[in-house]
C-alpha cells in the first residue's frame, strides 16, 4: 500500500500541479490533501478545482485545515465587512470572494478521516493534530505532548499544518508531517509531499521534495490581483514564499492586537514589522 500526502498548499497552483505530477509518476494507492488546500495564496478557486477533478476522477480525499475555517467563517453574515477585524483577515475575505459557492465544499471537508492498513490497523489523517486545527507537530513537541496531539493511537498519523516535514515513531505510531505543498517553511522554497509504503508488515516515510516554476507562482500573487486586493498581510504572503519562513506568525505576535484595538493601521504595521525584520 502506497499513500502520498499533500498539506499546506495554501492556493499555490504552480507548486500544486508539479507536486501532483510528481506523485503520479509513483503511482500510489491513495492521495490525501491534509488541509489548508486554499487561503494564503493567490489561486484559491483554481487548487480547489484541480483537486475536486482529482477527488472525482482519483479518489483523492481532503481534509480541513484551519486556513478552509478561516474562510468559512466569512460566510457569516455577522462577520465584519469594516472595521479593525475585517482590516486583519483580509485575505480571507479576498479567498471567500474568489470561490464564492464553492465554499460550501470547504464545509463539507471533514475533521479527520481513518483508513484501513493491510493489516487491518488504523491510518489516521488530520490537519494539525487531534488537539485541534491550530495545535501542530514539530519536530521539537516533546513525547508527552505528541501522544496528547495522536490520541488513540493508530498506525500511522499523518499531519501538516506547521510547513515543517517530520517524520518520527512514538510507540509504535509512525508520525508523519508532509511540510508544505505549497509555502514551505524550513528554508528550501520547493515544495514537498509525503510518501507513505507499507513494506515487510510496516509503514516507512519519507519526503519529497518537488522542483517547480516558481516565477509562475511568483507571478500571481501580481497577476491575480491577490497582491493588490488581499490587504497589507499579503506582502508578508509573498515573502513567506521568497525566504521560505514564517512572517505571519511573528508578525501576528507583535501587531495584530494592537491593531485590533485601534492603535495602529495595518498598513502601518506591516511597514514597521518589513523595517525591524
Amino acid at each position: 500500500m502506497k499513500i502520498a500526502v499533500i498539506a499546506d498548499v495554501h492556493a499555490n497552483e504552480a507548486a500544486l500541479q508539479a507536486v501532483s505530477a510528481h506523485i503520479e509518476a509513483w503511482q500510489p494507492d491513495q492521495v490525501i490533501v491534509a488541509g489548508d488546500l486554499v487561503n494564503r495564496g493567490p489561486r484559491p478557486l483554481e487548487c480547489l478545482r484541480f483537486v475536486q477533478a482529482k477527488a472525482a476522477a482519483a479518489d483523492w480525499l481532503t481534509v480541513r485545515g484551519n486556513h478552509e475555517e478561516y474562510v468559512i467563517e466569512q460566510a457569516s453574515p455577522d462577520y465584519p465587512r469594516q472595521g479593525p477585524v475585517a482590516d486583519v483577515h483580509r485575505g480571507s475575505c479576498w479567498t471567500y470572494e474568489q470561490l464564492g459557492v464553492e465554499v460550501a465544499s470547504l464545509e463539507a471537508m471533514p475533521f479527520d478521516l481513518t483508513l484501513n492498513a493491510p493489516d487491518g490497523g488504523e491510518v489516521r489523517v488530520t490537519h494539525a493534530s487531534m488537539l485541534g486545527l491550530r495545535d501542530g507537530i514539530f519536530p521539537w513537541t516533546s513525547n508527552e505532548e505528541l501522544e496528547r496531539k495522536i490520541g488513540r493511537p493508530p498506525g500511522l498519523f499523518l499531519v501538516g499544518h506547521t510547513h515543517i516535514p517530520l517524520i518520527r515513531w512514538l510507540n509504535g505510531t509512525l508520525v508523519v508531517n508532509a511540510g508544505s505543498s505549497g509555502l514551505p517553511f524550513d528554508g528550501d522554497t520547493r515544495p514537498t509531499y509525503a510518501r507513505c509504503t507499507w513494506s515487510h508488515g510496516k509503514w516507512q516515510a519519507e519526503i519529497i521534495r518537488v522542483d517547480y516554476d516558481f516565477a509562475l507562482a511568483e507571478r500571481d500573487y501580481y497577476t491575480t490581483g491577490f497582491l493588490s486586493n488581499a490587504g497589507p498581510l499579503a506582502v508578508l504572503v509573498l515573502r513567506e514564499l521568497k525566504l521560505a519562513h514564517s512572517q505571519l506568525g511573528e508578525w501576528a505576535s507583535l501587531y495584530q492586537q494592537r491593531t485590533l484595538a485601534g492603535e495602529i493601521t495595518m498598513r502601518q504595521a506591516v511597514a514597521e514589522f518589513l523595517k525591524r525584520t
